[in-house]
């Protein structure tokens, strides 16, 4: 009897703490969407304002003075163009540093992650500006694929150290190459953790503003990048930044409503060995 009532109240404990971890995290993202349907004096006021009549302004505001689609357009170029290279190099990178056991290589890349991204910033913009790329996407391209590549390398080390050593020598009895090896036999047994790895990297790139702050021009500037439009030094239009805001947590929140279960089992998958 006491053993079914210590189940039923640790059940109860967890499920308790599920829902304070989920109004911990949602309540922040809850409250920049409601800001968003504000006036800008009602943002800061204090006491909060719980109860007023929602307004689209901001929206409107933010469609009117800026040409938002573009920048929208731009933000999807340079993440999906970071993200693309950052799964064509980092797949090969990951099965080769599994391959052959060496991991300088792993840590190499996750030490260029590590460090601030205020240290590239003058070096690549002597070499970009030199090269005449400044303004153009392939420097945010080129930068993000910085934060992507090391994203994909490190969630599919575990998953290509996962596949028994028996089956590459299967192959290569079998008289696969190395890289045959790779795209016949390793990719299609780690398919999810690729999948895992573009969605996280997308979203590293997609909220990273950084470089574009330095590398970019007026035709290149993403969405994040454009949001500091409406920082100024005398005031700030709360209610627009937060309706920009809004707009920009759009995509990464969807993407991770669509995939969560894919996204969890992934990386849980790829976390276990044996």
């Amino acid at each position: 009897m006491s053993s079914t009532l210590s189940a039923a109240w640790a059940r109860r404990l967890n499920t308790l703490q599920l829902v304070l971890v989920g109004i911990f995290l949602l309540a922040p993202v809850v409250w920049m969407v409601l800001a968003s349907f504000k006036q800008s004096s009602d943002v800061i006021a204090y006491p909060p304002t719980l109860l007023f009549t929602p307004t689209i302004e901001n929206y409107r505001a933010l469609i009117e003075t800026t040409p938002f689609l573009s920048y929208a357009v731009n933000s999807i170029i340079v993440t999906v163009g970071s993200t693309t290279l950052g799964i064509v190099f980092g797949v090969p990178a990951a099965f080769v540093i599994s391959w052959t056991r060496v991991s300088w290589p792993a840590v190499l890349t996750l030490a260029a992650r590590m460090v601030p991204g205020a240290l590239f910033l003058l070096p690549w913009y002597i070499l970009f500006r030199n090269l005449g790329m400044i303004g153009s996407y392939w420097p945010l391209i080129l930068s993000h694929a910085v934060i992507t590549m090391p994203i994909v390398i490190w969630i599919l080390l575990p998953y290509f150290d996962g596949i028994p050593r028996s089956i590459y020598e299967a192959a290569q009895v079998d008289g696969c190459s190395v890289t045959r090896v790779l795209w016949r036999i390793a990719l299609p047994l780690v398919g999810s953790g690729v999948a895992i790895a573009a969605i996280l990297a997308f979203v590293f790139s997609w909220n990273f503003f950084l470089f574009v702050l330095v590398l970019s021009t007026s035709d290149t500037k993403t969405m994040i990048a454009a949001s500091f439009n409406f920082v100024g030094e005398g005031s700030t239009r709360w209610g627009v930044l937060m309706a920009v805001a809004t707009l920009i947590a759009l995509p990464p929140l969807m993407l991770a409503m669509v995939v969560q279960r894919w996204l969890v089992a992934g990386l849980t998958l790829g976390a276990v060995k044996g």
